[in-house]
């Protein structure tokens, strides 16, 4: 289920909305102004924003541009009565994804938004990676930050197993080679390939199994080649 932040400040539209989007399979958070919109951001994960621009405390710009340095992944659509074109135009080069203005159909906001999370969800817009397997704790890795989830529980992982897993699950199905794995290491911010022996691959890959028991999901040895991610139920 798709977690939004709703941020409006108006108390009516703000239910209606809550309302709505809750009846179309959206688990929605509001915030009536701008500074209770950063503490949720701060403390809570979300798939989507839902941004009003004209708010209390905190411009809506401003929150906008607070949730590009910090969450610059995380789709926002501006949803305001700003309908002129510099406004538009102002929204959009400061980071927004989608620009709706008000009076609105509902069924144009939620095609809006579909289509928001499903592009988020895609690997090059560096959005969440979800593992479908025939176990109810579906795996789910964020694609920009360290973290990874069984169902609802997040996974203890280290910089190095985080990246090593993101890897196994963008290619899912298929081999992935240790060179592929030293060479995405090697990316990672603060972390050093250096010392790292074949055999520490190996230390990896079974820490990663332990933590994926009961996922469905196993990582299999392909003899010479390297590592698979697959589900190990029919």
């Amino acid at each position: 289920m798709p977690t939004l932040l709703l941020i409006e400040d108006d108390d009516l539209l703000r239910d209606g909305l809550c309302a709505q989007l809750a009846q179309a399979g959206h688990s929605v958070t509001a915030a009536a102004d701008g500074e209770a919109a950063q503490a949720l951001l701060e403390s809570n994960r979300f798939d989507g924003v839902v941004l009003d621009l004209g708010l209390p405390k905190i411009s809506g710009m401003d929150v906008l541009r607070w949730i590009r340095q910090r969450l610059p992944a995380l789709p926002v659509l501006i949803l305001t009565a700003r309908d002129g074109v510099d406004d538009r135009v102002q929204g959009l080069n400061a980071g927004a994804d989608d620009y709706l203005t008000k009076p609105f159909e509902m069924a144009e906001l939620q095609a809006r938004l579909g289509a928001l999370l499903r592009r988020a969800r895609l690997p090059a817009f560096g959005g969440s990676l979800e593992l479908a397997s025939h176990s109810a704790r579906r795996l789910r890795v964020d694609a920009t930050l360290p973290q990874a989830w069984l169902g609802d529980e997040a996974l203890e992982l280290t910089q190095r197993e985080w990246a090593l897993l993101s890897l196994l699950v963008t290619q899912a199905g298929r081999v992935v080679s240790r060179e592929a794995v030293l060479e995405t290491w090697s990316t990672e911010p603060g972390d050093a390939t250096a010392g790292v022996a074949s055999n520490a691959l190996e230390v990896y890959i079974h820490r990663l199994r332990r933590k994926l028991v009961d996922s469905g999901l196993n990582i299999r040895n392909v003899r010479g080649l390297g590592y698979m991610l697959e589900s190990t139920t029919p």
